[in-house]
């Protein structure tokens, strides 16, 4: 099986701007430098950023209240009645976007630190670990995805490091 060859520095740099990469050149000159398969990991938290609410659009919570499920035992039963009894209360649309939206994105640099450590655990799972791998097409790990929590912030789709628009 034929194996690719590794890109060309100007060849990096053009594939993260199609990605549309913030910083393009940082992040090319990153892999093709210091050998950090930043590549795979700009498109793991692109892919996670896509898990958290959209920056600036509300529409959401419409959508959480249109389509609520009726059973009460359902995982997210009451967020939609919360919802609606925070609206209710003349809660802004955007507040409640804001606070949404910073919760999930420290859930999401939580489990970005969760894939490279478990934590403190039980004696007797003190040999358990864990990472985030790329595999090739024959499912072989061809090298490790780390350090994700350091770059959460560079792949946020508003650009703005999560501070309000001005």
């Amino acid at each position: 099986m034929p194996t690719r060859s590794r890109p060309t520095f100007p060849e990096l740099i053009e594939l993260f701007r199609k990605l549309d990469a913030p910083a393009p050149e940082s992040w090319a000159r990153c892999q093709y430098v210091e050998g950090i398969d930043q590549l795979s990991r700009f498109i793991f938290l692109r892919q996670a950023w896509t898990s958290v609410v959209p920056p600036e659009d509300t529409r959401w919570i419409e959508t959480c209240i249109d389509n609520a499920l009726p059973q009460a035992d359902s995982p997210s039963a009451g967020v939609a009645d919360a919802l609606t009894r925070l609206l209710a209360a003349g809660a802004q649309r955007d507040d409640i976007h804001h606070v949404v939206r910073g919760m999930q994105y420290e859930v999401l640099v939580s489990l970005c630190y969760l894939l490279e450590d478990p934590g403190p655990l039980e004696s007797a799972l003190d040999d358990l670990a864990w990472m985030l791998v790329r595999v090739n097409e024959d499912d072989e790990i061809v090298g490790t995805i780390d350090g994700l929590h350091e770059s959460v912030l560079d792949v946020d789709p508003a650009r703005r490091s999560r501070r309000p628009k001005t």
